[in-house]
């Protein structure tokens, strides 16, 4: 609106100097006025993409219309995220997999140090077209030497600051130390905004899925995938096995060692077992130290090599805290479809049955 009223206004100086044979100061406010025009053209430009990016609500499809809609609006070539490698912001960017291989290209991760020596911690945009080689750990690989001009404007989400939104051009003159970079910062601050909204919603959505603990898929999830792979195995006629594990002596570590190391230990259990499994294996948290793993395509005899390497790997790896080390180990049961007919073979069977087969291991252990 500024804008706007200040054109009005040079508008009125315009009339009023032609009605006056003021050439001199007509041919000056006409010159303010064509840079008022462009500065207003420049605004609309930050509107459109800020109103296009403010309903967005996945780091996927916000990502992706900032590189369009910046590319779109002012022509820039090169537009990419630096995202500090630990934050928030990365470790949701790790948990999706729905990022395309050319959006995967314009983030770069940076550690924490290196983009903090670069910015200085603060959060106005950076301008910068000599010197910049120490600002290559910011670009993706393949664009080292393509940027000659760099325009770096820090982003935050809920209020911390997690990297930044960068353009860059072949031309040296695009980005100037010393140019207004008001527009650019507001944009920045839209950006933030959506940040912190789509965090929400995705921790959202994540939780509605996943375990918020070992972020294994939850009880909910795993009984709709065991229902949807029991019917697919026999309409097939597919193997099909599954696995119910816990960890042995869960509370004596809880009693030992407290619940805070105990939630640790789950959550180093956890991200053992899915080291151990295949791509195609659905791993779940059951119920405190229980753990349910669905294995397609797998008969009982491959089920136990599988099952037997995920035991190896807990015994191999105990769990390493602050000045303690704990021994881990689970027990397993394995139930197949191959254990039952067609007519009784149904989830809540199959998962009853590697449960007792658990149960009786755990039973002969006491024993010993």
């Amino acid at each position: 609106m500024l804008i706007i009223r200040q054109i009005l206004e040079v508008q009125v100086h315009l009339q009023t100097a032609k009605s006056q044979g003021n050439g001199g100061k007509m041919n000056n406010d006409v010159s303010l006025f064509e840079r008022l025009r462009e500065n207003e053209e420049i605004a609309k430009k930050f509107y459109e993409v800020e109103k296009r990016i403010l309903s967005i609500l996945s780091f996927k499809d916000l990502f992706d219309a900032l590189m369009t809609e910046i590319k779109k609006q002012f022509n820039i070539p090169y537009i990419w995220i630096s995202i500090i490698k630990n934050s928030e912001a990365h470790r949701l960017i790790e948990s999706m997999a729905d990022l395309d291989e050319e959006l995967t290209e314009s983030i770069n991760i940076i550690d924490k140090s290196s983009f903090f020596a670069l910015t200085g911690r603060q959060t106005e945009p950076i301008l910068a077209n000599d010197g910049l080689k120490p600002y290559f750990r910011m670009f993706p690989q393949q664009r080292h030497y393509l940027v000659k001009s760099i325009a770096i404007a820090p982003i935050t989400m809920d209020g911390e600051i997690i990297g930044s939104l960068n353009q860059g051009d072949s031309v040296q003159t695009r980005f100037e130390p010393g140019m207004d970079t008001s527009l650019l910062e507001q944009l920045a601050t839209k950006v933030s905004l959506c940040l912190s909204n789509v965090a929400a919603h995705e921790k959202l959505k994540f939780l509605a899925f996943h375990d918020p603990l070992t972020g294994l898929l939850n009880r909910r999830v795993m009984e709709t995938a065991l229902n949807r792979e029991v019917n697919r195995a026999k309409r097939y006629s597919e193997p099909l096995s599954v696995a119910f594990l816990d960890l042995d002596y869960f509370k004596s570590i809880n009693d030992t060692y407290g619940h805070e190391t105990g939630d640790m230990v789950l959550k180093h259990i956890a991200d053992n077992i899915i080291a151990s499994c295949r791509s195609t294996d659905i791993v779940a948290r059951f119920a405190g130290d229980e753990f349910v793993i669905i294995l397609p395509e797998t008969d009982m005899e491959h089920a136990k090599h599988l099952l037997d390497r995920v035991k190896k790997k807990m015994d191999d790896t105990p769990f390493e805290g602050k000045e303690i080390t704990i021994p881990v180990s689970v027990s397993f049961g394995i139930a197949s479809i191959e254990d039952f007919d067609n007519e009784s073979c149904t989830p809540q069977a199959l998962l009853k049955k590697a449960d007792e087969r658990l149960y009786v291991k755990k039973e002969a252990r006491n024993k010993k």
